[in-house]
């Protein structure tokens, strides 16, 4: 059975361009409810430590520099098959292949600006949930 959470980031790219309202509102129309959000910035060390699975990566130092950049919003929200049905909703990383409507194919720039971070799967989004909010942050 799939979970029924997800987490989210709302990326600098689509932070600085003024998307967060609209992104918002896309994951609302899709069903989800927003359980915990927060507007913050990651330190350099802070994105580091998020995405260590990439550490190994010839991106990782670019992804790393990104995601310092700026403000995000990150976010964890609830819906039955959560993780599925969100990465269907934000689309391909590469902007370019995302499906008509996706929130990638409508605010990302590029595949390493791509608007919105999305969970892989059940695992990682407790994982990914748990490493900017504490339990206690977020409300059903």
């Amino acid at each position: 059975m799939s979970g029924n959470i997800t987490f989210t980031m709302i990326k600098p790219d689509a932070v600085k361009a003024g998307h967060i309202g609209d992104i918002r509102a896309r994951i609302n129309y899709a069903g989800f409810k927003i359980i915990a959000m927060k507007y913050t910035k990651l330190s350099a060390e802070k994105a580091g430590e998020f995405y260590a699975v990439h550490k190994e990566r010839p991106f990782y130092g670019e992804l790393v520099d990104f995601m310092s950049s700026g403000p995000i919003v990150a976010a964890v929200l609830e819906k039955d098959n959560a993780v599925a049905d969100f990465r269907k909703l934000i689309g391909a990383t590469n902007p370019a292949e995302a499906a008509e409507g996706t929130i990638r194919a409508l605010y990302a720039k590029s595949i390493g600006e791509n608007a919105v971070h999305g969970a892989d799967s059940d695992e990682n989004a407790k994982i990914e949930a748990s490493f900017h909010f504490a339990g206690t942050d977020m409300h059903k």
